[in-house]
Protein backbone atom coordinates (compact mmCIF):
# COMPACT_ATOMS: atom_id res chain seq x y z
CA UNK A 1 0.00 0.00 0.00
CA UNK A 2 1.81 3.03 -0.94
CA UNK A 3 -0.56 5.32 -0.36
CA UNK A 4 -4.20 5.94 1.46
CA UNK A 5 -5.79 7.85 -1.30
CA UNK A 6 -9.19 7.52 -1.76
CA UNK A 7 -9.84 4.45 1.06
CA UNK A 8 -11.73 5.35 4.23
CA UNK A 9 -9.43 5.83 7.59
CA UNK A 10 -11.10 5.53 11.06
CA UNK A 11 -8.75 6.79 13.93
CA UNK A 12 -10.02 6.56 17.54
CA UNK A 13 -8.64 9.17 20.14
CA UNK A 14 -8.59 11.26 16.95
CA UNK A 15 -8.94 14.81 18.67
CA UNK A 16 -5.21 15.13 19.61
CA UNK A 17 -2.02 13.63 19.66
CA UNK A 18 -1.38 10.61 17.65
CA UNK A 19 -4.68 10.56 16.49
CA UNK A 20 -5.08 14.08 15.31
CA UNK A 21 -1.48 13.38 13.84
CA UNK A 22 -2.86 10.23 12.09
CA UNK A 23 -5.87 12.07 10.57
CA UNK A 24 -3.36 14.59 9.32
CA UNK A 25 -1.44 11.86 7.36
CA UNK A 26 -4.35 10.53 5.78
CA UNK A 27 -5.83 14.06 4.64
CA UNK A 28 -2.55 14.91 3.00
CA UNK A 29 -2.52 11.55 1.26
CA UNK A 30 -5.74 12.33 0.35
CA UNK A 31 -8.24 9.61 2.18
CA UNK A 32 -11.85 9.44 0.90
CA UNK A 33 -13.32 9.83 4.09
CA UNK A 34 -11.26 10.22 7.68
CA UNK A 35 -13.56 9.11 10.16
CA UNK A 36 -12.46 10.46 14.05
CA UNK A 37 -13.65 8.99 17.32
CA UNK A 38 -12.93 10.93 20.55
CA UNK A 39 -14.98 11.19 24.20
CA UNK A 40 -14.11 15.11 23.85
CA UNK A 41 -16.73 16.69 21.93
CA UNK A 42 -14.78 20.40 22.26
CA UNK A 43 -11.30 19.14 21.00
CA UNK A 44 -12.92 16.82 18.41
CA UNK A 45 -14.90 19.97 16.60
CA UNK A 46 -11.65 21.60 17.25
CA UNK A 47 -10.09 18.78 14.89
CA UNK A 48 -12.70 17.91 12.11
CA UNK A 49 -12.65 21.65 11.51
CA UNK A 50 -8.65 22.62 11.39
CA UNK A 51 -8.74 18.75 9.30
CA UNK A 52 -11.22 19.80 6.46
CA UNK A 53 -9.53 23.16 5.83
CA UNK A 54 -6.48 21.08 5.09
CA UNK A 55 -7.43 19.17 2.18
CA UNK A 56 -9.87 17.48 -0.26
CA UNK A 57 -11.16 14.14 2.65
CA UNK A 58 -14.50 14.05 4.06
CA UNK A 59 -13.90 14.46 7.83
CA UNK A 60 -16.60 12.56 10.08
CA UNK A 61 -16.94 13.04 13.73
CA UNK A 62 -18.57 11.16 16.52
CA UNK A 63 -18.21 11.66 19.76
CA UNK A 64 -17.77 7.82 21.65
CA UNK A 65 -17.07 6.68 25.13
CA UNK A 66 -14.76 3.78 24.11
CA UNK A 67 -15.33 2.13 27.84
CA UNK A 68 -18.79 1.46 27.16
CA UNK A 69 -19.27 -1.42 24.41
CA UNK A 70 -22.61 -0.24 23.33
CA UNK A 71 -21.51 2.97 22.29
CA UNK A 72 -19.01 1.24 20.04
CA UNK A 73 -20.99 -0.84 18.41
CA UNK A 74 -23.79 2.05 18.01
CA UNK A 75 -21.44 4.40 16.56
CA UNK A 76 -19.59 1.84 14.31
CA UNK A 77 -23.13 1.30 12.88
CA UNK A 78 -23.73 4.88 12.34
CA UNK A 79 -19.95 5.20 10.41
CA UNK A 80 -21.13 2.55 8.19
CA UNK A 81 -24.45 3.98 7.50
CA UNK A 82 -22.55 7.36 6.74
CA UNK A 83 -19.41 5.86 4.62
CA UNK A 84 -19.81 2.27 4.07
CA UNK A 85 -16.75 -0.06 4.60
CA UNK A 86 -13.30 0.98 6.87
CA UNK A 87 -10.12 0.02 4.66
CA UNK A 88 -8.08 1.45 7.68
CA UNK A 89 -8.44 1.34 11.41
CA UNK A 90 -5.95 2.74 13.72
CA UNK A 91 -6.66 2.03 16.81
CA UNK A 92 -4.93 5.04 18.32
CA UNK A 93 -7.12 5.78 21.91
CA UNK A 94 -5.49 5.16 25.51
CA UNK A 95 -5.37 6.51 28.78
CA UNK A 96 -3.45 5.48 32.17
CA UNK A 97 -4.32 6.27 35.17
CA UNK A 98 -2.11 6.82 38.69
CA UNK A 99 1.43 7.18 39.73
CA UNK A 100 1.56 5.12 42.26
CA UNK A 101 2.21 1.26 43.32
CA UNK A 102 -0.63 -0.66 42.52
CA UNK A 103 -1.60 -1.31 46.09
CA UNK A 104 -2.28 2.18 46.87
CA UNK A 105 -4.75 2.10 43.93
CA UNK A 106 -7.87 4.69 45.34
CA UNK A 107 -10.37 4.40 42.57
CA UNK A 108 -11.27 0.77 41.60
CA UNK A 109 -12.98 2.15 38.09
CA UNK A 110 -9.40 3.38 37.21
CA UNK A 111 -8.38 0.03 36.68
CA UNK A 112 -11.77 -0.81 34.86
CA UNK A 113 -11.20 2.16 32.80
CA UNK A 114 -7.54 1.51 31.27
CA UNK A 115 -8.69 -2.05 30.85
CA UNK A 116 -12.14 -1.50 29.04
CA UNK A 117 -10.17 1.29 26.86
CA UNK A 118 -6.43 -0.02 26.34
CA UNK A 119 -7.26 -3.56 26.10
CA UNK A 120 -11.16 -4.58 25.11
CA UNK A 121 -12.04 -1.70 23.23
CA UNK A 122 -9.77 -2.28 19.86
CA UNK A 123 -10.79 -5.97 20.35
CA UNK A 124 -14.62 -4.57 19.88
CA UNK A 125 -13.83 -1.78 17.07
CA UNK A 126 -11.84 -4.19 15.56
CA UNK A 127 -14.78 -6.42 15.80
CA UNK A 128 -17.49 -4.10 13.72
CA UNK A 129 -14.85 -3.66 10.88
CA UNK A 130 -12.58 -6.20 10.32
CA UNK A 131 -15.19 -8.92 8.96
CA UNK A 132 -15.71 -6.88 6.57
CA UNK A 133 -12.74 -5.92 6.12
CA UNK A 134 -11.46 -9.89 5.28
CA UNK A 135 -14.89 -10.45 3.15
CA UNK A 136 -13.88 -7.61 0.81
CA UNK A 137 -10.61 -8.92 -0.81
CA UNK A 138 -9.20 -5.55 -0.59
CA UNK A 139 -5.45 -3.88 0.19
CA UNK A 140 -7.01 -3.01 4.49
CA UNK A 141 -4.85 -2.27 7.09
CA UNK A 142 -5.41 -2.69 10.98
CA UNK A 143 -2.86 -0.92 13.23
CA UNK A 144 -2.85 -0.91 17.04
CA UNK A 145 -1.05 1.28 19.11
CA UNK A 146 0.47 -0.82 22.40
CA UNK A 147 3.17 0.51 23.80
CA UNK A 148 6.92 -0.84 25.06
CA UNK A 149 4.80 -1.23 28.71
CA UNK A 150 3.54 -4.27 27.27
CA UNK A 151 6.82 -5.50 26.42
CA UNK A 152 8.76 -4.94 29.61
CA UNK A 153 7.14 -5.00 33.24
CA UNK A 154 7.68 -1.68 35.23
CA UNK A 155 7.32 -0.29 38.67
CA UNK A 156 3.90 2.44 39.06
CA UNK A 157 2.38 1.19 35.97
CA UNK A 158 1.14 -2.13 36.59
CA UNK A 159 -2.19 -1.56 35.35
CA UNK A 160 -1.50 0.42 32.30
CA UNK A 161 1.05 -2.59 31.20
CA UNK A 162 -1.27 -4.97 31.88
CA UNK A 163 -3.55 -3.32 29.31
CA UNK A 164 -0.65 -2.90 27.05
CA UNK A 165 0.31 -7.01 27.48
CA UNK A 166 -2.95 -7.94 26.55
CA UNK A 167 -3.10 -5.22 23.67
CA UNK A 168 -0.27 -6.63 22.40
CA UNK A 169 -0.81 -10.30 22.60
CA UNK A 170 -4.35 -10.00 21.12
CA UNK A 171 -3.00 -7.78 18.34
CA UNK A 172 0.01 -10.08 16.92
CA UNK A 173 -2.18 -12.90 17.48
CA UNK A 174 -5.02 -11.57 15.09
CA UNK A 175 -2.09 -11.02 12.67
CA UNK A 176 -1.28 -14.56 12.74
CA UNK A 177 -5.08 -15.69 12.21
CA UNK A 178 -5.25 -13.39 8.93
CA UNK A 179 -1.98 -15.29 7.83
CA UNK A 180 -3.25 -18.52 8.83
CA UNK A 181 -6.45 -18.46 6.84
CA UNK A 182 -4.87 -16.39 4.02
CA UNK A 183 -6.06 -13.21 3.93
CA UNK A 184 -3.53 -11.37 3.37
CA UNK A 185 -4.72 -8.44 1.78
CA UNK A 186 -5.49 -7.38 5.67
CA UNK A 187 -2.61 -6.64 7.76
CA UNK A 188 -1.66 -6.08 11.19
CA UNK A 189 0.93 -3.28 12.50
CA UNK A 190 1.23 -3.65 16.24
CA UNK A 191 3.21 -0.30 17.31
CA UNK A 192 5.07 -0.69 20.61
CA UNK A 193 6.93 3.22 21.43
CA UNK A 194 8.23 4.21 25.03
CA UNK A 195 7.36 7.43 26.54
CA UNK A 196 6.09 10.36 23.88
CA UNK A 197 5.68 14.05 24.01
CA UNK A 198 1.66 14.31 23.87
CA UNK A 199 1.56 15.31 27.52
CA UNK A 200 -0.05 11.66 28.35
CA UNK A 201 2.97 10.98 30.68
CA UNK A 202 4.34 14.26 31.62
CA UNK A 203 6.83 13.72 34.62
CA UNK A 204 7.99 10.61 33.12
CA UNK A 205 11.51 10.27 32.50
CA UNK A 206 13.81 9.09 29.92
CA UNK A 207 16.51 6.59 30.77
CA UNK A 208 19.88 5.32 28.87
CA UNK A 209 20.06 6.07 25.43
CA UNK A 210 16.53 6.70 25.48
CA UNK A 211 14.77 10.29 25.47
CA UNK A 212 11.36 10.86 25.17
CA UNK A 213 10.24 10.38 21.89
CA UNK A 214 8.66 13.01 19.74
CA UNK A 215 5.36 12.61 18.48
CA UNK A 216 5.70 13.02 14.65
CA UNK A 217 8.63 11.13 14.86
CA UNK A 218 6.34 8.28 16.06
CA UNK A 219 3.57 9.10 13.40
CA UNK A 220 5.58 9.41 10.71
CA UNK A 221 7.64 5.49 11.20
CA UNK A 222 4.26 3.78 12.02
CA UNK A 223 1.90 5.52 9.33
CA UNK A 224 5.30 4.28 6.70
CA UNK A 225 5.35 0.79 8.58
CA UNK A 226 1.48 0.63 8.58
CA UNK A 227 0.75 0.74 4.69
CA UNK A 228 3.97 -1.58 4.37
CA UNK A 229 2.46 -4.44 6.32
CA UNK A 230 5.05 -4.38 9.21
CA UNK A 231 3.96 -6.82 11.62
CA UNK A 232 5.88 -5.03 14.79
CA UNK A 233 7.36 -2.12 15.59
CA UNK A 234 9.16 -1.26 18.40
CA UNK A 235 10.77 2.24 19.98
CA UNK A 236 13.04 3.36 19.97
CA UNK A 237 15.84 0.66 19.09
CA UNK A 238 16.99 0.56 23.21
CA UNK A 239 13.65 -0.91 23.54
CA UNK A 240 14.29 -3.50 21.39
CA UNK A 241 17.66 -4.06 23.34
CA UNK A 242 15.58 -4.61 26.45
CA UNK A 243 13.11 -6.77 25.28
CA UNK A 244 15.86 -8.77 24.16
CA UNK A 245 18.07 -8.57 27.20
CA UNK A 246 14.62 -9.47 29.10
CA UNK A 247 14.40 -12.61 27.42
CA UNK A 248 18.14 -13.83 27.76
CA UNK A 249 18.85 -13.08 31.84
CA UNK A 250 17.85 -15.04 34.49
CA UNK A 251 15.15 -12.67 35.96
CA UNK A 252 17.68 -10.90 38.94
CA UNK A 253 20.16 -10.18 36.10
CA UNK A 254 16.67 -8.18 34.39
CA UNK A 255 15.82 -6.63 37.17
CA UNK A 256 19.77 -5.45 38.12
CA UNK A 257 19.92 -4.04 34.30
CA UNK A 258 16.92 -2.38 33.76
CA UNK A 259 17.09 -0.70 37.58
CA UNK A 260 20.45 0.59 36.66
CA UNK A 261 19.35 2.06 33.51
CA UNK A 262 16.45 3.61 34.82
CA UNK A 263 13.96 2.22 33.30
CA UNK A 264 12.63 0.99 36.84
CA UNK A 265 12.29 4.58 37.69
CA UNK A 266 11.36 6.12 34.76
CA UNK A 267 7.38 6.37 36.37
CA UNK A 268 8.50 8.27 39.80
CA UNK A 269 7.61 11.22 38.62
CA UNK A 270 5.03 11.14 36.57
CA UNK A 271 2.14 13.28 36.82
CA UNK A 272 -0.12 12.45 33.87
CA UNK A 273 -2.92 15.02 32.19
CA UNK A 274 -6.48 15.00 32.85
CA UNK A 275 -8.29 12.92 29.72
Amino acid sequence: MDTVAGTTVLITGAARGLGRSFAARAVAERAAHVVLWDIDAAALAEAAAALTAAGVSRIHRYVVDLSDRQAIADTAAAVRAAVGDVDILVNNAGVVRGNGYFWETGDRGDIERTMAINALAPMYVALEFLPTMVAAGRPARLLNIASSAGLVANPRMSVYAASKWAALGWSDSVRLELDQAGHRHVRVTTVCPTYIDTGMFQGAKGFLFTPVLRQDEVVDTSWREMKKGAPLVVLPWTSRLNRAISGLLPLRLRDFYLNAVGVYHSMDEFTGRAV
